[in-house]
């Protein structure tokens, strides 16, 4: 079928935006990091002082980026006095970026460090040491801001998180888990006394939960986020475990997987409040009177926020998101009354998920609110935008609006019409995205890989699979042990579903995702014959080779997933066992510097299909690693999907 012509270019979707992360503000400064496309994918440190000036901190060729758990996290903190302790990408040392633009050195190589904070003229963090036999060990330590070697506080234990020090400097709390967990599956929020000796003890947590983002309240109490009621919740504790409250009890997530380390899905407000965030899928902002349990949205006009908020006084500042409007960094007076920063737009295309309310094409659940940025009580609130992802944005009759639905009954996605009437009386062809992890979730935020797809008349439906976050524990272990079955049968369900519901051309509906995501597209191609084609970005295809090979994070992972290591047990499941089942033309994209799913389990697949005749494009990039972040690369391999969709859907 000839494509609609449009306007989004694949250098509009691969080289604009700057993937704005990680703020923080201090004393009417705000920090972030921000990408440098153009310059290899580089972090950078951004600084917007109080009278507005905005200027980069961290020039090339710095890199702000730590490898702790591979997927890294906020690699940097911001002492008292405004200097700021960052990660190194080349050589993971800690360095000190002061008032001259000089970063100095902090620690010696060798290690890797992640989830800092600055306290009492020491830097506090997560150390992880890679031993030459491949031994991975992590502790949390302290080290000074003139330098040298860190102090162990907590070791022991596979993986810590979230340091946090008492008022009074007396008490370190964090969160640590062991293998085979995962730390959505079961952590502790352990205590360890910083002076007068005495061990650590545990305050919450265990096995069967999982406990989030301790913060201290005073010297006795502190905040957390736990599971034990099947959702994230907020709760307040005492130093020793005793007095467990519940602040707001609620069948909706204050939080969000923690993949990398540093996210803050809440912070304390300088008069005692909370600023939160919750809901089903995308999370909405507002503030929690701790005391009284009271939660007031926030009147904005974004439909989700990632799970990275700070606080400076009655503001708070965060990464805002929607379906028209770019992700953003935007500060919130939770106090001053009065409208959203004009450059934020209206919440025009923005929606909130499934449970949200009567929104087109979906059926409604009760408990979340209305559509983007609030509830129907809604604080009306000043926001200030200090950075968008993007400045230029298509007209908006070429972005899609999504439309929460459920298919399968059960299952959650978001449906994102194609641009202009279908062609020759046909219904449009489509695209199923499956997102990674496969512990993440499908979001409404604006994302021009989508609307590159639907201002050319294809179709998107992006799913939240069983085993997505966002809508509670119980739909998360619907893929404990069942992964290449549940994820494959709800997409499949979702293709089906297009079809039957009269939406999509059945001969025309394709499938694509990355990494877990490229794990279940090539597993549905072999197990079902319901797509034209798919494709596969850096995707696991082999069981055995990613138990062996893939980094200590995630080792253990696949004991979940599928269960301990059986070969029947894996060949069942794996595409690459599997390969003789499919029958639709592939393209599989890959990173050669990959540390999370090595080159070799696309190149197997691709091989597989090749010795078979079934068509398969397979395209290996220099220099990336998991996930795309160079502007050629992620242009080059989003003009070969087009082209694989064009022959496809002819």
């Amino acid at each position: 079928m000839p494509f609609w012509p449009s306007p989004i270019s694949t250098r509009d979707v691969a080289g604009s935006g700057v993937r704005p992360a990680w703020p923080t503000a201090q004393d009417g400064r705000v920090w972030w990091t921000e990408d440098r496309p153009g310059e290899g994918g580089r972090t950078t440190i951004m600084c917007r002082a109080a009278d507005g000036t905005c200027r980069e901190l961290l020039p090339a060729p710095w890199n702000a980026r730590t490898r702790v758990h591979e997927y890294g996290g906020r690699p940097y903190a911001v002492t008292p006095g405004g200097e700021v302790v960052f990660a190194n990408l080349k050589d993971q040392r800690l360095y000190l970026l002061g008032a001259d633009r000089e970063p100095r050195p902090l620690t010696p190589e060798g290690c890797r460090y992640a989830d800092l904070l600055i306290h009492d003229g020491q830097v506090w963090c997560v150390r992880e040491r890679h031993a030459e036999e491949g031994k991975v060990t992590r502790a949390i330590v302290s080290i000074p801001l003139e330098g040298g070697e860190g102090r162990e506080w907590a070791t022991g234990c596979d993986f810590y998180a979230s340091p946090a020090i008492s008022p009074d400097g007396r008490h370190l709390a964090y969160v640590c888990w062991n293998h085979p967990r995962m730390p959505w599956d079961g952590t502790e929020l352990r205590v360890t006394p910083l002076a007068g000796g005495g061990g650590s003890w545990t305050v919450r947590g265990g096995p069967a939960e999982s406990v989030l983002a301790p913060s201290w309240r005073d010297d006795s109490r502190l905040y957390l986020i736990s599971d034990r009621s099947g959702w994230w919740n907020l709760y307040e504790v005492g130093l020793r475990g005793d007095g467990l409250r519940e602040l707001h009890p609620a069948e909706e997530e204050f939080a969000l997987p923690p993949w990398q380390l540093g996210g803050r899905p809440y912070a304390v407000l300088g008069d005692g409040r909370l600023a939160v965030l919750h809901g089903r899928g995308d999370l909405r902002l507002g503030v929690l009177d701790a005391a009284s349990g009271t939660l007031t949205d926030l009147d904005v006009p974004y439909s989700g926020w990632d799970g990275a908020l700070t606080a400076d006084g009655a503001s708070v500042t965060g990464i805002g998101y929607a379906a028209a409007v770019p992700r953003s960094v935007v500060s919130v007076d939770t106090t001053a009354g009065g409208t959203a920063d004009a450059e934020a737009g209206t919440a025009a295309g923005g929606t909130a998920d499934a449970e949200a309310g009567t929104a087109a094409g979906g059926t409604a659940d009760a408990g979340a609110g209305t559509a983007a940025g609030g509830t129907a009580d809604g604080a009306v609130v000043a926001a200030r935008v200090l950075r968008k992802d993007r400045d230029r944005l298509p007209d908006p009759a070429y972005l899609p609006v999504p439309q929460p639905m459920r298919v399968g009954g059960e299952v959650h996605a978001f449906l994102y019409p194609p641009y202009g009437p279908a062609s020759e009386g046909r219904l449009p062809p489509y695209v199923i995205f499956v997102h990674g992890g496969p512990t993440a979730h499908a979001n409404t935020a604006l994302d021009l890989e989508k609307a590159f797809l639907t201002s050319r008349g294809i179709g998107v439906l992006d799913v939240n699979y069983g085993g997505s976050t966002g809508y509670g524990r119980a739909y998360r272990e619907r893929l404990k042990g069942q992964w290449g079955l549940v994820d494959v049968a709800d997409v499949v369900a979702a293709a089906e579903g297009l079809a039957a519901g009269g939406l999509a051309d059945p001969a025309r509906i394709a499938v694509r995702g990355g990494s877990a995501g490229g794990w279940t597209v090539m597993a549905a191609c072999c197990r079902s014959d319901v797509f034209a084609g798919g494709v596969s970005y850096y995707g696991v295809s082999a069981l055995a080779p990613l138990v062996a090979h893939t980094h200590d994070f995630e080792s253990r992972y696949v004991e979940w997933l599928v269960g301990p290591e059986d070969p029947q047990v894996y060949a069942a499941r794996e595409p690459l066992a599997l390969v003789d089942g499919v029958s639709c033309p592939m393209l599989l994209l890959q990173g050669l510097d990959d540390p999370v799913v090595p080159p070799e389990q696309s190149a197997a697949f691709a091989d597989a299909l090749s010795e078979r005749g079934v068509s398969c494009t397979y395209l290996a990039f220099d220099g990336e690693s998991h996930g795309f972040r160079r502007t050629e690369t992620r242009a080059a391999a989003l003009a070969a999907e087009l082209a694989f969709y064009q022959q496809i859907f002819a």
